[in-house]
Protein backbone atom coordinates (compact mmCIF):
# COMPACT_ATOMS: atom_id res chain seq x y z
CA UNK A 1 0.00 0.00 0.00
CA UNK A 2 1.70 3.55 -0.77
CA UNK A 3 1.72 5.75 2.26
CA UNK A 4 -0.11 9.36 2.23
CA UNK A 5 2.17 12.46 2.23
CA UNK A 6 -0.44 14.25 4.14
CA UNK A 7 0.05 14.67 7.84
CA UNK A 8 -2.18 14.12 10.53
CA UNK A 9 -5.11 16.04 10.14
CA UNK A 10 -5.28 19.45 12.25
CA UNK A 11 -1.35 19.79 12.62
CA UNK A 12 1.34 21.16 10.72
CA UNK A 13 4.82 19.95 8.94
CA UNK A 14 7.11 23.21 9.39
CA UNK A 15 9.09 23.45 6.12
CA UNK A 16 12.17 25.94 6.65
CA UNK A 17 10.15 29.23 5.40
CA UNK A 18 6.63 28.03 7.77
CA UNK A 19 9.89 27.35 10.79
CA UNK A 20 11.26 30.61 10.40
CA UNK A 21 7.84 32.40 11.49
CA UNK A 22 7.71 29.78 13.97
CA UNK A 23 10.90 30.36 15.73
CA UNK A 24 10.42 34.18 15.11
CA UNK A 25 7.12 34.05 17.15
CA UNK A 26 8.36 31.81 19.92
CA UNK A 27 11.44 33.79 20.06
CA UNK A 28 9.82 36.70 20.14
CA UNK A 29 7.38 36.01 23.27
CA UNK A 30 10.61 34.24 25.01
CA UNK A 31 12.78 37.68 24.70
CA UNK A 32 9.71 40.04 26.16
CA UNK A 33 8.97 37.50 28.36
CA UNK A 34 12.49 37.76 29.73
CA UNK A 35 12.98 41.20 29.88
CA UNK A 36 10.30 40.97 32.08
CA UNK A 37 12.61 38.38 34.51
CA UNK A 38 10.16 35.76 33.66
CA UNK A 39 12.03 32.03 33.67
CA UNK A 40 11.67 29.34 31.19
CA UNK A 41 10.44 26.28 32.14
CA UNK A 42 9.20 22.94 30.67
CA UNK A 43 7.36 19.44 31.59
CA UNK A 44 6.63 16.29 29.42
CA UNK A 45 3.71 16.81 26.84
CA UNK A 46 2.14 13.35 28.83
CA UNK A 47 0.32 13.52 31.95
CA UNK A 48 -2.05 11.58 34.28
CA UNK A 49 -5.82 12.08 33.09
CA UNK A 50 -6.79 12.72 36.49
CA UNK A 51 -4.82 16.04 36.55
CA UNK A 52 -7.81 17.54 33.86
CA UNK A 53 -10.90 15.36 34.85
CA UNK A 54 -9.98 17.64 38.34
CA UNK A 55 -10.22 21.79 37.30
CA UNK A 56 -10.16 22.20 33.57
CA UNK A 57 -13.21 22.39 31.85
CA UNK A 58 -15.94 20.02 30.91
CA UNK A 59 -15.61 20.36 27.03
CA UNK A 60 -12.28 19.99 26.84
CA UNK A 61 -11.88 16.62 28.95
CA UNK A 62 -14.89 14.95 27.55
CA UNK A 63 -14.51 15.91 23.76
CA UNK A 64 -10.81 17.54 23.05
CA UNK A 65 -8.23 15.33 25.26
CA UNK A 66 -6.34 12.56 23.23
CA UNK A 67 -6.48 10.24 26.20
CA UNK A 68 -5.03 6.30 26.34
CA UNK A 69 -4.13 3.74 28.01
CA UNK A 70 -0.71 3.14 28.29
CA UNK A 71 0.77 -0.10 28.52
CA UNK A 72 0.94 -0.12 32.26
CA UNK A 73 -2.77 0.42 32.29
CA UNK A 74 -2.60 4.04 33.39
CA UNK A 75 -4.71 6.72 31.75
CA UNK A 76 -2.62 8.98 30.11
CA UNK A 77 -3.48 12.79 28.09
CA UNK A 78 -1.42 14.58 25.68
CA UNK A 79 -1.70 17.80 27.53
CA UNK A 80 -4.49 20.33 26.19
CA UNK A 81 -3.10 22.96 28.58
CA UNK A 82 -0.01 24.03 30.57
CA UNK A 83 -1.91 25.77 33.66
CA UNK A 84 -2.64 21.99 35.22
CA UNK A 85 0.93 21.55 34.80
CA UNK A 86 2.13 24.54 36.00
CA UNK A 87 0.52 24.09 39.23
CA UNK A 88 1.34 20.23 40.00
CA UNK A 89 5.22 21.18 39.57
CA UNK A 90 4.90 24.46 41.72
CA UNK A 91 2.87 22.18 43.92
CA UNK A 92 5.48 19.56 44.29
CA UNK A 93 8.10 21.93 45.48
CA UNK A 94 6.42 24.86 46.98
CA UNK A 95 8.15 24.78 50.20
CA UNK A 96 11.76 24.99 48.06
CA UNK A 97 10.95 27.93 45.98
CA UNK A 98 11.52 31.27 46.26
CA UNK A 99 8.53 33.48 45.97
CA UNK A 100 7.12 35.66 44.02
CA UNK A 101 7.58 33.16 40.89
CA UNK A 102 7.99 34.68 37.44
CA UNK A 103 7.55 31.21 35.22
CA UNK A 104 6.89 30.82 30.98
CA UNK A 105 6.62 28.20 28.72
CA UNK A 106 5.87 28.10 25.26
CA UNK A 107 4.61 24.16 24.91
CA UNK A 108 2.99 22.09 22.09
CA UNK A 109 -0.57 21.16 23.31
CA UNK A 110 -3.02 19.33 21.64
CA UNK A 111 -6.71 19.14 21.45
CA UNK A 112 -9.12 16.54 19.30
CA UNK A 113 -11.59 19.78 17.71
CA UNK A 114 -12.72 20.56 14.22
CA UNK A 115 -9.76 22.54 12.48
CA UNK A 116 -10.59 26.21 11.38
CA UNK A 117 -9.41 29.20 11.27
CA UNK A 118 -7.29 30.05 14.31
CA UNK A 119 -7.58 26.30 15.98
CA UNK A 120 -5.82 23.16 14.77
CA UNK A 121 -5.75 20.29 16.92
CA UNK A 122 -1.87 20.71 17.62
CA UNK A 123 -0.71 24.17 18.84
CA UNK A 124 1.82 25.97 20.48
CA UNK A 125 1.30 28.28 23.31
CA UNK A 126 2.86 30.89 25.75
CA UNK A 127 1.91 30.26 29.05
CA UNK A 128 3.33 33.29 31.18
CA UNK A 129 1.86 33.29 35.11
CA UNK A 130 3.25 35.39 38.17
CA UNK A 131 2.83 33.36 41.40
CA UNK A 132 2.96 34.80 45.15
CA UNK A 133 1.44 38.12 44.94
CA UNK A 134 -2.33 38.49 45.73
CA UNK A 135 -2.68 42.22 45.04
CA UNK A 136 -3.26 44.01 41.71
CA UNK A 137 0.05 44.73 41.53
CA UNK A 138 0.51 41.30 39.56
CA UNK A 139 -2.97 41.86 37.85
CA UNK A 140 -1.45 44.64 36.01
CA UNK A 141 1.60 43.14 35.33
CA UNK A 142 0.42 40.33 33.17
CA UNK A 143 -1.96 42.62 31.54
CA UNK A 144 1.22 44.83 30.71
CA UNK A 145 3.15 41.74 29.61
CA UNK A 146 0.86 40.38 26.99
CA UNK A 147 0.87 44.35 25.75
CA UNK A 148 4.59 44.38 25.61
CA UNK A 149 4.03 41.25 23.78
CA UNK A 150 1.65 42.66 20.84
CA UNK A 151 3.86 45.77 20.71
CA UNK A 152 6.91 43.57 20.18
CA UNK A 153 5.71 42.07 16.88
CA UNK A 154 5.33 46.09 15.54
CA UNK A 155 1.36 45.98 16.15
CA UNK A 156 -0.51 49.29 17.41
CA UNK A 157 -2.68 50.20 19.53
CA UNK A 158 -5.36 50.33 17.15
CA UNK A 159 -4.47 46.72 15.81
CA UNK A 160 -5.69 44.91 19.54
CA UNK A 161 -7.68 45.96 22.25
CA UNK A 162 -7.47 44.02 26.28
CA UNK A 163 -10.83 43.52 27.94
CA UNK A 164 -10.86 43.14 31.24
CA UNK A 165 -13.45 42.10 33.90
CA UNK A 166 -13.19 40.10 37.40
CA UNK A 167 -14.86 36.99 38.47
CA UNK A 168 -15.65 38.70 41.69
CA UNK A 169 -17.78 40.72 40.46
CA UNK A 170 -19.87 38.16 38.76
CA UNK A 171 -19.82 36.41 42.78
CA UNK A 172 -20.99 39.68 44.02
CA UNK A 173 -23.76 39.98 41.92
CA UNK A 174 -24.79 36.33 42.30
CA UNK A 175 -25.07 36.69 46.44
CA UNK A 176 -27.31 40.06 45.64
CA UNK A 177 -29.62 38.36 43.56
CA UNK A 178 -29.18 34.88 44.98
CA UNK A 179 -28.30 32.64 42.42
CA UNK A 180 -27.21 29.15 44.16
CA UNK A 181 -23.53 27.54 43.57
CA UNK A 182 -24.60 25.30 40.86
CA UNK A 183 -26.71 27.60 38.92
CA UNK A 184 -23.77 29.89 38.64
CA UNK A 185 -21.19 27.65 37.29
CA UNK A 186 -24.38 27.52 34.43
CA UNK A 187 -24.55 30.93 34.45
CA UNK A 188 -21.22 31.57 33.44
CA UNK A 189 -20.62 28.93 31.22
CA UNK A 190 -23.86 30.54 29.19
CA UNK A 191 -21.95 34.00 29.92
CA UNK A 192 -19.24 32.50 28.25
CA UNK A 193 -21.09 31.84 24.79
CA UNK A 194 -23.15 34.97 25.04
CA UNK A 195 -21.66 37.08 22.05
CA UNK A 196 -21.81 33.34 20.21
CA UNK A 197 -25.18 32.53 20.50
CA UNK A 198 -28.56 33.89 19.57
CA UNK A 199 -30.58 32.55 22.53
CA UNK A 200 -28.30 34.30 25.24
CA UNK A 201 -31.96 35.97 26.98
CA UNK A 202 -33.85 32.82 26.61
CA UNK A 203 -31.12 30.33 28.20
CA UNK A 204 -30.63 32.69 30.87
CA UNK A 205 -34.44 32.79 32.16
CA UNK A 206 -34.13 29.13 31.77
CA UNK A 207 -31.76 29.08 34.35
CA UNK A 208 -32.65 32.03 36.27
CA UNK A 209 -36.27 32.43 35.98
CA UNK A 210 -37.60 35.54 37.73
CA UNK A 211 -34.10 36.96 38.86
CA UNK A 212 -33.01 36.55 35.13
CA UNK A 213 -34.03 40.94 34.47
CA UNK A 214 -32.20 41.85 37.78
CA UNK A 215 -29.30 39.79 37.11
CA UNK A 216 -29.07 41.39 33.46
CA UNK A 217 -29.44 44.97 35.24
CA UNK A 218 -26.70 44.21 37.67
CA UNK A 219 -24.51 42.65 35.04
CA UNK A 220 -24.84 45.58 32.77
CA UNK A 221 -24.07 48.54 35.78
CA UNK A 222 -20.62 46.17 36.83
CA UNK A 223 -18.43 47.69 34.34
CA UNK A 224 -18.54 50.52 37.19
CA UNK A 225 -17.27 48.19 39.40
CA UNK A 226 -14.10 49.56 41.59
CA UNK A 227 -12.09 46.52 41.35
CA UNK A 228 -11.89 47.05 37.15
CA UNK A 229 -11.34 51.23 37.39
CA UNK A 230 -8.49 50.51 39.37
CA UNK A 231 -7.11 48.16 36.98
CA UNK A 232 -7.89 50.12 34.12
CA UNK A 233 -6.03 53.74 35.74
CA UNK A 234 -3.24 52.11 36.38
CA UNK A 235 -2.68 50.59 33.14
CA UNK A 236 -3.48 53.75 30.97
CA UNK A 237 -1.00 55.25 33.66
CA UNK A 238 1.94 53.00 32.07
CA UNK A 239 0.69 53.27 28.72
CA UNK A 240 -1.55 51.28 27.60
CA UNK A 241 -4.61 53.06 26.14
CA UNK A 242 -6.51 50.31 24.72
CA UNK A 243 -8.24 49.20 27.78
CA UNK A 244 -11.89 48.14 27.80
CA UNK A 245 -13.99 46.69 30.63
CA UNK A 246 -16.08 43.65 29.33
CA UNK A 247 -18.32 42.53 31.60
CA UNK A 248 -18.86 40.02 28.87
CA UNK A 249 -15.23 38.34 29.37
CA UNK A 250 -15.80 35.55 31.51
CA UNK A 251 -13.05 32.59 30.08
CA UNK A 252 -14.26 29.13 30.70
CA UNK A 253 -12.15 27.42 32.76
CA UNK A 254 -13.66 27.14 36.28
CA UNK A 255 -10.51 27.83 37.94
CA UNK A 256 -10.55 31.73 37.43
CA UNK A 257 -11.44 33.30 40.60
CA UNK A 258 -10.42 36.88 40.12
CA UNK A 259 -9.39 38.98 37.24
CA UNK A 260 -9.67 37.92 33.46
CA UNK A 261 -8.75 39.35 30.47
CA UNK A 262 -9.10 38.66 26.58
CA UNK A 263 -6.79 40.48 23.88
CA UNK A 264 -8.59 41.00 21.22
CA UNK A 265 -8.00 41.70 17.52
CA UNK A 266 -9.36 44.86 15.96
CA UNK A 267 -9.78 43.39 12.05
CA UNK A 268 -13.24 43.08 10.95
CA UNK A 269 -11.82 39.86 9.30
CA UNK A 270 -10.10 37.81 12.21
CA UNK A 271 -12.13 39.44 14.99
CA UNK A 272 -11.19 37.17 17.85
CA UNK A 273 -9.42 36.85 20.96
CA UNK A 274 -5.97 36.10 20.33
CA UNK A 275 -4.68 35.69 23.90
CA UNK A 276 -6.41 35.27 27.28
CA UNK A 277 -5.80 34.49 30.51
CA UNK A 278 -6.48 35.68 34.20
CA UNK A 279 -6.37 35.26 38.14
CA UNK A 280 -6.57 31.64 39.80
CA UNK A 281 -5.70 31.56 43.31
CA UNK A 282 -6.65 28.51 44.17
CA UNK A 283 -5.44 25.55 41.68
CA UNK A 284 -3.07 24.24 44.22
CA UNK A 285 -5.57 22.74 46.59
CA UNK A 286 -5.94 20.38 44.12
CA UNK A 287 -2.97 19.03 45.36
CA UNK A 288 -3.77 19.31 49.17
CA UNK A 289 -1.05 22.32 48.96
CA UNK A 290 -1.08 25.64 50.75
CA UNK A 291 -3.13 28.15 47.93
CA UNK A 292 -0.61 30.28 46.14
CA UNK A 293 -2.13 33.40 44.41
CA UNK A 294 -1.27 33.26 40.88
CA UNK A 295 -1.94 35.30 37.46
CA UNK A 296 -1.10 34.08 34.12
CA UNK A 297 -2.49 33.82 30.26
CA UNK A 298 -1.84 31.88 27.04
CA UNK A 299 -1.29 33.12 23.54
CA UNK A 300 -1.26 30.57 20.73
CA UNK A 301 1.05 30.53 17.86
CA UNK A 302 -2.08 29.64 15.26
CA UNK A 303 -3.97 32.74 16.27
CA UNK A 304 -0.40 34.71 16.37
CA UNK A 305 0.42 33.76 12.84
CA UNK A 306 -3.65 34.96 12.21
CA UNK A 307 -2.77 38.44 13.34
CA UNK A 308 0.88 39.42 11.98
CA UNK A 309 -0.88 38.23 8.79
CA UNK A 310 -4.20 40.24 8.78
CA UNK A 311 -2.06 43.22 10.22
CA UNK A 312 1.05 42.96 7.19
CA UNK A 313 3.68 41.90 10.61
CA UNK A 314 4.84 38.93 8.99
CA UNK A 315 9.19 39.40 8.65
CA UNK A 316 10.70 38.79 5.50
CA UNK A 317 12.53 35.62 5.22
CA UNK A 318 16.20 35.85 5.83
CA UNK A 319 18.34 32.34 6.05
CA UNK A 320 20.58 31.80 8.85
CA UNK A 321 23.02 30.58 6.10
CA UNK A 322 25.34 33.42 5.52
CA UNK A 323 27.14 32.38 2.35
CA UNK A 324 27.41 29.49 -0.07
CA UNK A 325 30.00 28.33 -1.59
CA UNK A 326 29.71 27.70 -5.41
CA UNK A 327 32.37 24.33 -6.10
CA UNK A 328 32.84 24.47 -9.71
CA UNK A 329 34.71 21.61 -10.10
CA UNK A 330 35.63 18.34 -7.93
CA UNK A 331 39.25 18.98 -7.64
CA UNK A 332 37.95 22.25 -5.63
CA UNK A 333 36.14 20.52 -3.35
CA UNK A 334 39.23 20.53 -0.68
CA UNK A 335 39.76 24.07 -1.39
CA UNK A 336 35.72 25.05 -0.49
CA UNK A 337 36.07 22.57 2.38
CA UNK A 338 39.27 24.24 4.29
CA UNK A 339 37.63 27.22 3.52
CA UNK A 340 34.31 26.40 5.01
CA UNK A 341 35.63 25.56 8.11
CA UNK A 342 37.87 28.04 8.31
CA UNK A 343 35.16 30.76 8.09
CA UNK A 344 32.62 28.83 10.48
CA UNK A 345 35.28 29.43 13.57
CA UNK A 346 34.62 32.61 12.41
CA UNK A 347 30.98 32.79 13.35
CA UNK A 348 29.83 32.83 9.77
CA UNK A 349 27.33 30.09 8.63
CA UNK A 350 28.54 28.46 5.36
CA UNK A 351 26.72 25.90 2.86
CA UNK A 352 28.92 23.89 0.55
CA UNK A 353 27.51 23.51 -3.22
CA UNK A 354 28.75 19.60 -4.12
CA UNK A 355 26.61 19.67 -7.40
CA UNK A 356 29.61 20.86 -9.82
CA UNK A 357 27.04 22.61 -12.04
CA UNK A 358 27.38 25.60 -13.55
CA UNK A 359 28.23 28.78 -11.16
CA UNK A 360 24.72 30.35 -12.35
CA UNK A 361 22.67 27.42 -11.75
CA UNK A 362 24.36 27.12 -8.35
CA UNK A 363 23.22 30.76 -7.58
CA UNK A 364 20.20 30.54 -8.37
CA UNK A 365 19.83 27.74 -6.19
CA UNK A 366 21.41 30.43 -3.14
CA UNK A 367 19.10 33.44 -3.94
CA UNK A 368 16.00 30.79 -3.96
CA UNK A 369 16.96 29.45 -0.24
CA UNK A 370 17.44 33.07 0.65
CA UNK A 371 21.67 32.92 1.34
CA UNK A 372 22.80 36.59 1.11
CA UNK A 373 26.28 35.59 -0.05
CA UNK A 374 28.19 33.10 -2.99
CA UNK A 375 31.71 32.80 -3.74
CA UNK A 376 32.61 30.73 -6.40
CA UNK A 377 35.16 28.08 -6.25
CA UNK A 378 36.99 27.45 -9.96
CA UNK A 379 40.93 26.74 -10.86
CA UNK A 380 41.68 30.35 -10.53
CA UNK A 381 40.92 30.53 -6.83
CA UNK A 382 42.95 27.35 -6.07
CA UNK A 383 46.00 29.60 -8.09
CA UNK A 384 45.31 32.22 -4.99
CA UNK A 385 44.40 33.82 -1.73
CA UNK A 386 41.61 36.18 -3.26
CA UNK A 387 37.79 35.20 -4.21
CA UNK A 388 35.44 36.92 -5.44
CA UNK A 389 32.30 37.65 -2.90
CA UNK A 390 28.64 38.69 -4.20
CA UNK A 391 25.65 40.05 -2.81
CA UNK A 392 22.67 38.31 -3.83
CA UNK A 393 20.19 41.16 -2.89
CA UNK A 394 22.34 44.42 -4.35
CA UNK A 395 23.75 42.61 -7.22
CA UNK A 396 27.36 44.26 -5.61
CA UNK A 397 30.38 42.12 -5.95
CA UNK A 398 34.10 42.34 -4.53
CA UNK A 399 37.56 40.58 -4.93
CA UNK A 400 38.70 39.88 -1.48
CA UNK A 401 41.24 37.79 0.07
CA UNK A 402 40.13 34.91 2.34
CA UNK A 403 40.89 36.56 5.56
CA UNK A 404 38.97 39.00 5.33
CA UNK A 405 35.60 37.46 4.08
CA UNK A 406 34.27 37.26 7.95
CA UNK A 407 34.02 40.86 8.10
CA UNK A 408 32.95 41.54 4.64
CA UNK A 409 29.77 39.69 5.52
CA UNK A 410 29.40 41.42 9.26
CA UNK A 411 30.05 44.93 7.68
CA UNK A 412 27.99 44.40 4.73
CA UNK A 413 25.01 43.41 6.04
CA UNK A 414 25.08 46.28 8.65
Amino acid sequence: MKLSTDSYKGVRDFYPRDKFLHDYIINTWSQVCESFGYESYNASILEPAELYKSKTSDEIVNEQTYTFEDRGGREVTLRPEMTPTVARMIAARQRELSFPLRWYSTPNCFRYERSQRGRLREFWQLNADICGIAHHDADVEVVLLAWKILTAFGATEADFEIRINDRRVFEHIFDEVGIDAGTRKSIMSLLDRRAKIDTFETELASLAGDKAKQLMQLLDTAASNPLLEDLRNRLVALGVTNIIIDTSIVRGFDYYTGMVFEVMDTAKENNRAIAGGGRYDNLLTLFDADPLPTVGFGMGDVTMKDFLEIHGLIPEYTSATDLMLCVLSDDATAFADALALKLRDTDVNVAVNYSYKKAGDQIKVADKKGIPFVICIGSKELEGDTVTIKHLGSGNQKEISTDAIADYIVTHEL
